[in-house]
């Protein structure tokens, strides 16, 4: 049978466009996870309902639930590892993971150093949680105050450069947001969709989502760059469309109560088949 995938899935991957490459690969990304039986995916563990612990200690969430889809479509077992955004690309450039699914934002610097294989897979945007005492409602009004954020984060040169916010990293969600109920720091920022679960979720009812959304940015899931237009690579595009087509990651957005997203719902009608029911 693995014989059997690996050979359907070599033709497959001569007929794109993207042949030429493709003859160089020995998919050995692909061979190690059927041989063993098992993908290994990096996922979050701290950032809610993207992936989190539950009350067993178990690593849950929307993105999880995708990689279980990766596993299933190759036939094998999924073992999630934690990483967090300083860590997820080190683990896929060593090799301790075959897959990276963690809210990773998409952008050329990332594209270097990873295979992303679009279509991508959801879009955010910069917000910031404050106390609603404070009552902020712009990014200016952060000037010259600490603001707590996840280390490793794509937009905080941004934050920092144009607003003048003294940024206090920390390595993951959890600390971050127990340093904003602890008055270390004015503003909690992230994005946009993890803030609106957490108010959403009960706990914080202090604080508001009062900043204006900004950087509308396109997630990415990652193979090692080597794999990037090989077998492994092609899969996972492959099923990104096939997602957007059949509206899976609309339905998982809805099970884990993520508010509707506007890009959702777009990729959806652009990549809806049209003889369908």
């Amino acid at each position: 049978m693995k014989k059997a995938i690996l050979a359907a899935l070599a033709a497959s991957v001569a007929l794109t466009p993207l042949a030429a490459a493709a003859e160089a690969c020995q998919n050995a990304a692909l061979k190690r996870i059927l041989d063993k039986g098992t993908l290994v995916v990096g996922v979050k563990a701290d950032y809610k309902p993207w992936g989190y612990r539950d009350t067993d200690g178990a690593i849950v969430g929307l993105e999880p639930d995708m990689a279980k889809k990766v596993a299933d479509t190759l036939g094998v077992k999924v073992e999630l590892v934690p990483v967090i955004a300083s860590n997820r690309m080190q683990f896929l450039q060593q090799g301790q993971i075959d897959l990276m699914i963690a809210t990773m934002t998409d952008t050329a610097d990332r594209r270097e150093m990873v295979g992303i294989k679009g279509p991508n897979y959801y879009a955010s945007g910069t917000a910031a949680m404050t106390p609603k005492a404070m009552g902020l409602t712009q990014w200016e009004e952060l000037r010259g105050k600490p603001a707590c954020a996840i280390q490793g984060s794509f937009y905080l040169q941004n934050i920092e450069k144009n607003y003048g916010a003294t940024i206090v990293a920390f390595g993951n969600a959890a600390e971050a947001k127990q340093a904003l109920r602890d008055k270390k720091c004015v503003a909690f920022i992230y994005d946009d969709t993890t803030i609106g679960a957490d108010l959403a979720g009960g706990g914080w009812e202090d604080f508001e989502m009062s900043l204006p959304v900004e950087d509308f940015a396109p997630w990415g899931l990652a193979v090692a760059k080597e794999e990037e237009n090989c077998a492994l690579g092609q899969i996972v595009s492959g099923l990104q469309y096939s997602w957007h087509r059949d509206g899976t990651l609309i339905a998982l957005e809805k099970e884990w109560g993520v508010k509707a997203s506007p890009f959702l719902a777009e990729m959806h009608e652009r990549f809806a088949d049209p003889l369908a029911d």
